[in-house]
């Protein structure tokens, strides 16, 4: 059993239909009968003709959805709907795919579920589940962190277990004191490890803004203690050692950081890291913390499916194949890269000879460093489709696409956009209904002057002008004044955290008081 996510449009304008007819509705205005399609180049000539002015980018991202949904999603496997009203509804697919050609364009592409749960809260799902959720795709499928087991207990009104690879000590450490005195109670050989969300818990943040990040570094390094690698690199589900960074020589004369890197207690991405950090000066950590770095992705911290140098081609392309990959990296006995082989170089070397070897098809592949900065790097992404990403012992240990850059960076983009069609709202309003005298009073004496329109007011001001009984009537709304200040409140903290630089996106739960902010001015002001 696995899984999926089917989203019913971008603003949820297909929800009541899937949930009143009990099916799963793809979308694609335009696109034909898929019921012939039997392979993903198939489908992927249908997206082509019927999108004619679309990239390869776009035309091949579709068809890897679409094909998910026509052919890899099967009877049985479980689907989540995340809904407008902030709920999940999740069913279980009882069909295979269905083309509906009387039905509106948009909603003809279909697969039968049977509803199991229609009103799940978003607060009772883990927040790690929660941004599985956050894809910017309509069809995905929810493969981490034992999602599917999680989806089912959930559809049994049970509550989401969390996470099978779950630290349940991290949990107890509630504060950083507790931290602390762990790491003195420990063996030089028996580090603390634990995920960096989890380390952050422990000062009570969840995203590495600059001030949580000072306040952190000023604890760690009044304590002499170290993390490694930096808590500020990697995804924020990597894992990290807290070390005694500080500790005096022992004996022997060697550091806590020279003993720890000849033990093999330790996972291969943090040992690699201790190894690097023991050469590197103790500025570079600072400098870490103001980049966006490759290792700030998922996916460059995902080993990639590759092929080993002696591999037959035979057994590159039956991979490519099987995964619906364009290329595979092409790694040696230590796991470095040596090239890479896609469907384009084994064209190539199959026109030199029809019985070329792995070897003959293998070319340069694009490779990062995970420390790199990832805007350098953002140009060949796009250009080349990916790079490959290597660690500090120079092996290679994920891959970053388009596709990830997308994701990654539609998601960040969405909550300026949210903040965005807020204040167009409240301005459109204020200036529609509040005199420009009354707007000017709220801003000081020395400023008055300049403000031509509620354009000109900070987005705090809005609350001391609605503040005002005059002003609060005057807009005409049928709404508890006090709670809607409060949700402006919220909203004013929310954008002031999105001015400064985290390298963690924003979640869906942290997205809520906006959200809800957004709907409510939305049904008070229905046009556009």
């Amino acid at each position: 059993m696995r899984a999926w996510v089917v989203r019913a449009g971008e603003n949820g304008e297909r929800e009541q239909a899937a949930l009143e007819e009990g099916m799963l509705l793809a979308g694609w205005l335009g696109l034909g009968d898929l019921t012939d399609s039997a392979t993903r180049d198939d489908i992927k000539a249908a997206v082509a003709a019927a999108y004619p002015d679309e990239g390869p980018y776009t035309v091949g991202n579709w068809t890897g959805q679409l094909y998910r949904f026509v052919h890899e999603i099967q009877p049985g496997d479980l689907v989540a709907l995340p809904l407008r009203s902030w709920l999940v509804a999740i069913g279980r697919v009882t069909g295979g795919y269905e083309y509906r050609s009387e039905a509106a364009d948009g909603l003809r592409h279909v697969r039968r579920v049977e509803w199991l749960v229609k009103d799940i809260d978003r607060q009772s799902i883990h927040s790690d589940l929660l941004d599985s959720m956050g894809s910017l795709l309509t069809v995905f499928e929810l493969s981490r962190f034992g999602a599917a087991e999680r989806i089912a207990a959930l559809a049994d009104g049970r509550p989401d277990p969390g996470r099978p690879d779950a630290d349940e000590f991290a949990a107890t450490l509630t504060e950083p004191a507790k931290l602390f005195e762990e790491v003195r109670r420990r063996a030089s050989g028996e580090p603390l490890t634990l995920s960096i969300r989890d380390f952050l818990a422990i000062w009570g943040v969840q995203r590495r803004y600059p001030a949580a990040v000072e306040q952190i570094n000023n604890d760690l390094d009044a304590r002499g203690l170290v993390t490694v690698p930096s808590f500020t690199e990697a995804s924020i589900d990597s894992r990290i050692a807290v070390l005694a960074g500080g500790s005096e020589p022992d004996e022997a004369g060697t550091s806590a950081m020279t003993r720890l890197s000849g033990t093999t207690s330790l996972p291969a991405a943090v040992h690699s890291a201790v190894q690097a950090a023991g050469h590197q000066p103790n500025e570079e950590s600072q400098a870490q913390t103001v980049a966006y770095r490759v290792s700030n992705l998922d996916s460059a911290n995902l080993m990639p499916e590759c092929v080993r140098v002696g591999d037959s081609l035979r057994t590159a392309m039956t991979l490519m194949v099987l995964r619906g990959y364009s290329q595979l990296p092409v790694l040696d006995a230590d796991g470095r890269l040596r090239g890479v082989v896609s469907w384009e170089s084994i064209g190539r070397a199959h026109m030199a000879d029809p019985r070329a070897s792995l070897a003959a098809a293998t070319v340069r592949g694009q490779e990062a460093d995970r420390s790199d900065d990832l805007l350098d790097w953002i140009g060949t992404i796009q250009q080349t489709g990916y790079v490959l990403v290597r660690d500090h012992d120079h092996k290679v240990c994920g891959l970053v696409t388009a596709s990830d850059l997308t994701i990654q960076f539609g998601t960040r983009v969405r909550p300026f956009v949210l903040v965005e069609e807020i204040e167009q709202r409240l301005r459109r309003v204020v200036d529609q209904r509040i005199p420009l005298d009354r707007i000017r009073a709220v801003v000081p004496r020395g400023r008055a002057s300049r403000v031509s329109s509620a354009a000109n007011l900070t987005f705090g001001a809005y609350g001391h002008l609605l503040r005002t009984p005059e002003n609060w009537s005057a807009l005409g709304w049928a709404i508890d004044q006090q709670h809607f200040l409060a949700a402006l409140e919220d909203c004013r903290q929310f954008r002031n955290s999105l001015m400064h630089f985290s390298p963690d996106p924003v979640t869906d739960d942290q997205l809520l008081p906006a959200q809800g902010l957004l709907e409510l001015l939305r049904s008070l002001d229905p046009q556009n």
